[in-house]
């Protein structure tokens, strides 16, 4: 089945020139050109993908983000003019998966959502696999599916990017075992990944709230001070 992507831009030739090289790639593609008409899109479709502009007329691309993040774990690149390190960590740190500065090349572009895909992995018929069959991880109240996709903390489902639930499965595959930022950097978003370990601090803030009874006292994804993280056997 053909991966079913969303294009959000107000510059209608970047949207022309992605759609057409998606297309090319037998890609699905839908378009929106302001942050109110992707939020119902994304609300009324399932997408494989999102690449969303951070400056948007009527929201902006962080405020979409992260309105999408209460009801979807959708990846989300952000395309943006802005090169500043800050609005980078904004993005990433209001739950998109990934960041691609204008200009950009199209090739740049399929290559970091092919890594996306490749990471996200699972096929349908993986979800259609009993429970019993499945990579599930217990500890306590939260339950993740590895194979599935999904975090479940008492009962309920907790939406993840696909780099939250990377790094929370790796951390929870391996509990007690710590490792240094460096080697999470490397291990879940790649040795060629442009971005540094302030990316990973971002990411764990991001899954204490999500997942943490008590975000300033985690009991899940716990720091080993001067060294890095680990998930805490519980």
């Amino acid at each position: 089945m053909a991966r079913k992507i969303l294009v959000v831009d107000d510059e209608k030739l970047i949207v022309k020139g992605i759609r057409f090289s998606l297309l090319q790639d037998g890609m699905e593609v839908d378009c929106a050109y302001d942050g109110e008409e992707a939020l119902e899109m994304i609300k009324t479709n399932t997408y494989d993908m999102v690449l969303l502009d951070l400056m948007l007329p009527k929201i902006d691309g962080i405020a979409v983000c992260q309105q999408v993040r209460e009801f979807s774990n959708v990846p989300i690149i952000m395309l943006t003019a802005k090169g500043d390190d800050m609005d980078k960590i904004l993005g990433l740190e209001y739950g998109a998966d990934d960041y691609i500065t204008k200009p950009f090349n199209i090739l740049e572009v399929k290559a970091r959502m092919k890594a996306i895909f490749r990471r996200s992995g699972g096929s349908e018929s993986e979800g259609r696999q009993s429970e019993a069959a499945r990579k599930v991880i217990s500890s306590g109240s939260l339950k993740l599916d590895c194979d599935a996709r999904t975090l479940q903390i008492s009962g309920r489902e907790i939406y993840l990017t696909a780099k939250e639930f990377d790094l929370m499965e790796l951390l929870a595959s391996n509990p007690g075992k710590v490792y240094s930022r460096e080697s999470l950097l490397n291990t879940v978003w790649g040795y060629d990944y442009p971005g540094d370990v302030r990316t990973v601090d971002v990411h764990v803030r991001r899954l204490r709230e999500k997942v943490e009874p008590n975000a300033s006292d985690p009991k899940y994804i716990q720091t080993k001070w001067g060294v890095g993280y680990y998930f805490g056997q519980n």
